[in-house]
Order: C-alpha cells, then sequence, then structure tokens
C-alpha cells in the first residue's frame, strides 16, 4: 500500500507537466480503474496510471469552468453568491462571486461558474453568501510569464476560478437578499473577522492575529511579511498544520481528563475513544476556519488516521499516517502537488520522521526540540532552494522560540478569544488583546534576527536539478542514525547547490530579455559581469508592483547579486512604478533617468553622449540631449546595446518629435536587429522614417493583455510588417531572450511557449 501511494504521486506529478490536456477519451480509463482496481495484485503496476488518469479526470472537470472568447471585454449580467471574504484596499473591494446565472443581450452562458471580481470606487457593504445582481465585465484567467516569477494562471486554474473582471459600478445592480445557510463556515469566518478586528482596533499585530484565528493573511503588512520570510517563521503566521495537531493534541488531553471524571460516562464510553472524538472535532473546526488549505489537510487526514485507529483499536505507525494523509491530500485535489506547500508540509513530517522518530535519545525538552529544528532547517535546503532560492540560516533558532511560544500560547488564547467574542465580545476582546501582546513580546526578537546580515543565504541563481538531488543526497546522509560512518561528508554534498556560479554570457555577448509585466516595460541586460535593468514596470497598488512581483525574482532566478546600473527612462508609473521595490531589494551602483528628482538621493541624468564598454559589450545613451527641452514621453532615455554581430535599440516611450531628432542628429546610430518599439506601438510613434532607419529584424512590444490603450496600434504594427521583421509581444508571448554575440543574435526564447503546461491557456 505504501508503495502503491507512492507510485500514484509519481503518476500526479508527471501528468502536471503536460503542456496541453491528453484526448478524452483517455478518460474512459478513469472510469475503468475502480473495476480494475479492486484485485489487490494489479494495486502497485497500476498505481503511476492511476494517478495519471486521476489528475486527468480533475483537470479536466475544472477546465470546462472557463469564460468564452466572445464574453471576453464585453458586458455581461451575473447573478450569484459573494462566495469568499472580501479583500478592501483603499482603492477597491476583491472577491470570489460563484455565479448561477450569465447573460449576455438576453442570451444565457452556463460557464464559469467561478469569477474574481474586482468593485472599484465606493462599493457597498458585501458579505460572504449575499446574492447579487451585476453588471460586470470579464476576461479569461492571463498573468505574467516571466522566469522565476509567480504563475497567476496556474493559482486561477487551482482555485477553479474560470475568469476575472471588475463590477460596472455605472451599470443597473441590485441586492438579491442574503440567508444564514449559504456558505455557513465561510460567513463564521467573516463574522469572526470582523468582530475581532473591531476589537482590536488599531494594534499592529491585528493582521497576524486574524491570520492564526482564520487562515485571512491579507492584513499582515509587507514589512511584517519580510520579518517572517527571513527569520522562516512565515509558516506559523496562518493554520498550519502544526496548529492543527496541536489542538488535536490539547482537545484529545483534555476531553480525556474531563471524561474520566465522570465515572459513569466512562463506563458507558472508554475515556481515549471519546478523547479521540473530541479531538476529531476540535481538528475539523479549526481546519474549517483556514479554508482547508493544504498543510491543514493533511494534518487533518493525518489525526483522522490516528483517531481512526483509536477508535478501531488498532495501532497506526507515524509513517503510515503521513502515507494516508498523501494519499487523501491527491485524492481530493490531484493538482495539490504544483504548489510549494504541499512539498514542505509533507517534507517537514518526513524529516522529522527520518531525523528524529524513532530513535532514542539522551535527551528531553528544549534539547529535543533544538533536534526537530535542526532537522527540519537541513531537510527542507533542498525546497527551499528551489522555489526561493534563498535560505532562512537563522530559522531553527528562531522557530526554536517563536513555535512553542505562538503554539503553547498564542493560539489558544486566539481560539478562546474567537469563541468568546462571538458569545460576550468584551471578553472575547481583552483574550484577543493578550494575544496580540505576547506577539508583541516575540515581534522585537524576530526583528532583530531578521536585520542580521547573516540571517539569510541567497543563492547565484535557481539550482540545477543535480545540484538539488546532490543536496537531497548530503541532507539524507547528515540525517542519518548514530553508527553511519563519515556523516559530515554530507555537507559536501550541499555545496554545488550553494556555490555553483549560475550560467552566464560569455566575453563579448549580452543576454536581452524583455519581462513581461502587464501595460508597461522593464528589461535586463547581462554581460559577463555586469547586468542593467531598464525599466521596472508599473505598479499596481500599494502592495503589489511589478519591481517586487516580477523583476526581483528574474534576477535572483538569474543569479543576479547586483546591479551595475538601474535605468528608469521617464516619469509615468509604468515605467519608475516597480523601482523603489528593487532597490530594497538589491544594490544599485548607478542611478539613472530623466526624473532623477522622482528617486532616491544620488540619481543621474541619462545623456545623449554617455557611453561605456562591459565586458566587450558597448552601451550609449543616444537621447536625449545635454541641454534638451523636452518633457513627458519624448525625454525617455534611448539606450543603445551592441555587440560585434548585432544592436538591440532600448527606446522607452519618445513619440514622434524624439523621433524626427534622432533621425536628422543620429541617423546611422538607429539602426538596430532588435528593436523595443517607442511607446508600446502606439499611434503616436514609430513614424515610417524611424521605422525605416532602424530595419529591426525582430521589434518587440512591451503591452499588457487586452489593454485599455488598443496598444499595438493596427497601423503601427503594418508598418513593421511591411519591413519583414518578426513582430513579439510580450502579453502573448510572455518574457522574450534573446542572446547578441560575435556571430550574430540568436532565435528568440519565447518563455509562455517554453514553461507551458495546460492551465496556462490564453
Amino acid at each position: 500500500m505504501h508503495l502503491a501511494i507512492l507510485f500514484f504521486l509519481l503518476g500526479v506529478v508527471l501528468f502536471q507537466q503536460s503542456e496541453e490536456l491528453p484526448a478524452r477519451h483517455w478518460l474512459v480509463g478513469a472510469a475503468l480503474l475502480p473495476l480494475v482496481l479492486r484485485w489487490r495484485i494489479l494495486l502497485l503496476p497500476l498505481a503511476l496510471p492511476a494517478g495519471l488518469l486521476w489528475a486527468l479526470l480533475h483537470a479536466t472537470w475544472i477546465a470546462g469552468g472557463v469564460l468564452p472568447e466572445s464574453l471576453e471585454g464585453v458586458d455581461v449580467e451575473l447573478v450569484g453568491t459573494v462566495a469568499s471574504l472580501v479583500e478592501r484596499d483603499a482603492r477597491r473591494a476583491r472577491f470570489r462571486f460563484r455565479v448561477e446565472s450569465l447573460h449576455r443581450q438576453g442570451e444565457e452562458f452556463t460557464v464559469p461558474r467561478l469569477v474574481l471580481l474586482s468593485w472599484y470606487g465606493n462599493p457597498p457593504a458585501l458579505r460572504v453568501g449575499d446574492r447579487w445582481r451585476l453588471t460586470a465585465r470579464l476576461k479569461r484567467p492571463h498573468g505574467f510569464m516571466n522566469p522565476g516569477g509567480f504563475d497567476y494562471e496556474k493559482w486561477l486554474f487551482h482555485q477553479r476560478i474560470g475568469a476575472t473582471g471588475y463590477v460596472r459600478a455605472d451599470s443597473p445592480r441590485g441586492f438579491l437578499g442574503s440567508a444564514w445557510y449559504s456558505r455557513p463556515v465561510d460567513r463564521l469566518r467573516d463574522q469572526l473577522r470582523r468582530l475581532m478586528l473591531a476589537q482590536l482596533g488599531d494594534h499592529p499585530l491585528s493582521g497576524l492575529v486574524a491570520a492564526l484565528a482564520i487562515g485571512e493573511r491579507g492584513g499582515i503588512r509587507e514589512d511584517q511579511w519580510q520579518v517572517l520570510t527571513t527569520t522562516g517563521t512565515n509558516h506559523l503566521m496562518a493554520i498550519s498544520g502544526l496548529h492543527i495537531g496541536l489542538i488535536a493534541g490539547l482537545a484529545f488531553f483534555l476531553g480525556r481528563h474531563l471524561w474520566c471524571r465522570v465515572g459513569r460516562a466512562a463506563l458507558l464510553f472508554p475515556a481515549p475513544r471519546a478523547a479521540a472524538v473530541m479531538a476529531l472535532l476540535a481538528a475539523t473546526g479549526y481546519a474549517a476556519l483556514a479554508g482547508f488549505s493544504i498543510p491543514t489537510q493533511r494534518a487533518l487526514i493525518m489525526v483522522v488516521a490516528v483517531m481512526a485507529a483509536l477508535l478501531l483499536g488498532r495501532w497506526s505507525t507515524p509513517l503510515h499516517g503521513l502515507l494516508l494523509a498523501l494519499g487523501g491530500v491527491l485524492l481530493l485535489d490531484p493538482m495539490a502537488v504544483v504548489t510549494p506547500g504541499f512539498w514542505l508540509s509533507f517534507a517537514a513530517v518526513a524529516v522529522i520522521l527520518y531525523g528524529v522518530g524513532g530513535r532514542l535519545f539522551r535527551r528531553s525538552g528544549w534539547r529535543l526540540w533544538g533536534r526537530v529544528q535542526w532537522v527540519v532547517a537541513l531537510g527542507l535546503l533542498p525546497l527551499l532552494a528551489i522555489y526561493f532560492q534563498q535560505l532562512p540560516l537563522l530559522s531553527p533558532l528562531a522557530n526554536l522560540v517563536a513555535v512553542p511560544w505562538v503554539g503553547m500560547a498564542v493560539v489558544p488564547l486566539i481560539l478562546l478569544g474567537a469563541v468568546w467574542v462571538l458569545l460576550y465580545p468584551p471578553l472575547g476582546g481583552w483574550l484577543l488583546r493578550l494575544a496580540a501582546d505576547l506577539l508583541a513580546w516575540l515581534w522585537p526578537v524576530l526583528e532583530w534576527l531578521a536585520e542580521l546580515d547573516f540571517a539569510r543565504w541567497q543563492l547565484s541563481g535557481e539550482p540545477s536539478l543535480w545540484a538539488v538531488l546532490a543536496a537531497a543526497t548530503g541532507v539524507l546522509w547528515m540525517l542519518a542514525p548514530r553508527g553511519i560512518p563519515a556523516r559530515w561528508v554530507g555537507g559536501i554534498w550541499l555545496l554545488p547547490m550553494v556555490l555553483a556560479p549560475p550560467e552566464r554570457p560569455p566575453v563579448g555577448e549580452a543576454w536581452f530579455t524583455l519581462l513581461d509585466v502587464g501595460q508597461g516595460l522593464a528589461a535586463v541586460v547581462q554581460t559577463r559581469n555586469h547586468a542593467l535593468v531598464y525599466d521596472t514596470g508599473p505598479k499596481f497598488s500599494e502592495r503589489f508592483d511589478a519591481g517586487k512581483a516580477v523583476v526581483v525574482p528574474f534576477l535572483r532566478s538569474a543569479g543576479i547579486a547586483s546591479l551595475d546600473m538601474l535605468v528608469v527612462g521617464h516619469g509615468d508609473n509604468d515605467h519608475i512604478g516597480g523601482a523603489r521595490s528593487l532597490l530594497r531589494s538589491f544594490r544599485v551602483r548607478r542611478l539613472l533617468s530623466t526624473v532623477p528628482g522622482r528617486l532616491p538621493e544620488g540619481a543621474g541624468l541619462c545623456r545623449r553622449g554617455e557611453s561605456w564598454r562591459w565586458d566587450g559589450v558597448r552601451f550609449s545613451f543616444l537621447h536625449p540631449k545635454p541641454d534638451s527641452a523636452v518633457k513627458g514621453n519624448d525625454a525617455s532615455c534611448v539606450l543603445r546595446v551592441e555587440t560585434d554581430g548585432g544592436a538591440l535599440l532600448l527606446t522607452g516611450d519618445i513619440e514622434r518629435r524624439a523621433e524626427r531628432e534622432l533621425l536628422a542628429e543620429l541617423p546611422s546610430r538607429l539602426a538596430a536587429d532588435i528593436l523595443v518599439a517607442p511607446h508600446h506601438g502606439s499611434r503616436s510613434s514609430s513614424q515610417r522614417r524611424f521605422v525605416a532607419a532602424v530595419d529591426p529584424a525582430y521589434v518587440l512590444f512591451p503591452v499588457g493583455y487586452r489593454n485599455r490603450f488598443r496598444h499595438p496600434h493596427p497601423e503601427v504594427v503594418q508598418r513593421y510588417r511591411e519591413t519583414g521583421a518578426t513582430l513579439l509581444d510580450s502579453a502573448t508571448h510572455g518574457a522574450i531572450r534573446f542572446r547578441l554575440g560575435g556571430e550574430g543574435i540568436s532565435a528568440p526564447l519565447l518563455y509562455r511557449a517554453t514553461a507551458r503546461r495546460y492551465w496556462n491557456r490564453s
């Protein structure tokens, strides 16, 4: 059975690598599997194909609920129910909407059933379970596609969201009522959040308390997340598997103690079995408050396995419980394997069982607890390297203190406060404030640890598969039982993952990447020993900008530790919006712009005539002139990058006036193999003479999916097509990468094509 579950997992993992969904006739195999698997002799050989077919069945079911292309960007009438807690900020309310009916001009469509909506301006009070009639504009799931970046389309697919959009605030809408039986668990979570936040007021850690109570992490500030991530304690600030196990254990021992106090009850039903029922109820209730996230699913199934063994009088080993939990999660959600949380949560328990379980230790209490933290920190290194390219070195020390403090003191108080805030708000509020104050006592310790220079190790890029496998071998060796010789040698196996240098361009070659940041611009030029970023993309909100979401993850995955130059072409949000996030994350030796006053002190001006060489690659600014009086778009920095075999021209947002100036004064310097189209391909740029002077082989349009400006303009597209150039845009192709070497330029690498999976449907 154990091997069958692991082979089933392998089948699920293999399916998730599919670029397209296989033909539907394969689903016939899924229907026949229960009949075949009745014979135990076939269980192991068929476990892997069973995993493949089960994942296919699940993916096909989700894929059926996607918005038809004909409904994109047009007004549709939705009738349905608010299906999630509402996230609010200064600009909007954001929520999931369970669609009962969708109409367009009297015609009814049956999909999608779940959409993600934003309501801008001053939306009315929205609560889970409320039924509304809304006019909205929707689009198919689409997100940025960049190396190292977050796959938003994967997340939407996993959440069964078939469209995103916004409510047309100036169109007809109406509240249709609400009922207590509509989504009762989420309604309870919503009510708890409102009552808790009302009692906590402006306490700086109120967002952490809400996260620990109901798994809602939207109230945690960005600086707080940074502290938690750096110290490796971010897993604590939600309802994690650790908390589920803790609550189940507390409920079990408390229930057994109380049941034994009533002698007649113990005669009717044994105390251990009564305690097991109480533990199951407590664990299930707490997992429900978290929305049954992957860590809570895993922990809940393990609790069910252990408590069921007690109720049935059968012994269940921890390994058996872990594998049952693995199988249960895969049956409930085979797509869970594409999330970091799945691997981190199961790996944490597995390494504890391997490194601590079943051994005799001459230690107890804090010494044993310290051993657990060391085992988890070491065991998760390969996974942390894969997903985040950074290792929280102080995680064992931080968790040594934080886990018992939060688990034994803070969480029980929060749960008591959550119960009483419903029954008697003054008492509940006092308990919640006490829990917040206990967190406040811990917080300075975490901040101090996070500020230490050696708090985390930043890897030099995304590690290769062989380096990760070597590191995993080293971890198993180092955590092996006493008696295994030379366990210290396992540390040597970690070195390739930690120290292996990233791939870099040879001398005389430049690598250029146009990043996908939506309706904006961000690009990176790498030489052998240097890196330059041109523009940083837009800022979308106080919590989200392209610098943090796209540029920083790309640089880290590429192994770039610092920047030699950051060029901010001009001051519009779609070019400068991510600059501050980038500057917070990377040391930048030189910062140039046409709007230095809007950047940190020390920023200089980009001016024509400035040129330099990095590793045999020539860089030069062509615009604006030192004495230029142009402003706005026409003041954008124009940068030329040239190798012996090709040239690249980055033009920012220049329009016709700047183009005419360049044509009059530097016509011979405009020819380039790769052109990033001026002003995203707008009609106000790319005049015919300029297009002819550049005569590019490739034209790149940095544009957003279905952007409101309709960039690139059809007339501009036609001009470039007439030259015979290949036209590419970031909305269609994701990040676009070229190599400019001594013998020419490479064919483009289109990230949306190379990284495509079946959930990338746009």
